[in-house]
């Protein structure tokens, strides 16, 4: 029987940035060998425009996307939970794995302050990725 497949959730406010592009790169970079979600504790109606155009420069594209509402359901079904700036807003449960990256919030933000965020999340997931044991695809 196979192992599962670790799961990991992304949560910030609004699920329009950061999360956003956590979750594109732990898809991209994790090559179907993790299941990823994101949300936010209070969505916004779409993702972040810059956001999406700085993904583009790298081959991920997010036009797609929307920002989903955080569910007890998303917490309990994952492995590991990665919070960016939701505070209190973010469901605790005991047992699971939780990491709180510290990022500057792309809102309102143009494509020049989203590159180095977007920079520092890819940075991140590589490392999730090792920490999972599973090797970065790209």
């Amino acid at each position: 029987m196979p192992e599962p497949k670790p799961s990991a959730l992304f949560v910030c406010v609004h699920n329009a940035g950061r999360s956003q592009m956590a979750a594109a790169f732990l898809t991209h970079l994790g090559d179907s060998r993790v299941e990823v979600r994101s949300a936010g504790s209070a969505p916004a109606d779409t993702v972040n425009p810059a956001v999406v155009e700085a993904m583009a420069e790298v081959g991920i594209d997010l036009s797609a996307e929307v920002p989903k509402v955080l569910t007890t359901e998303a917490v309990q079904a994952s492995d590991v939970v990665i919070t960016m700036g939701c505070g209190d807003a973010c469901p605790y449960f005991p047992g699971k794995r939780y990491l709180d990256w510290k990022l500057d919030d792309p809102a309102g933000q143009g494509i020049d302050a989203v590159r180095p965020i977007r920079d520092q999340i890819e940075t991140r997931i590589r490392s999730l990725l090792t920490d999972l044991g599973i090797q970065p695809s790209a």
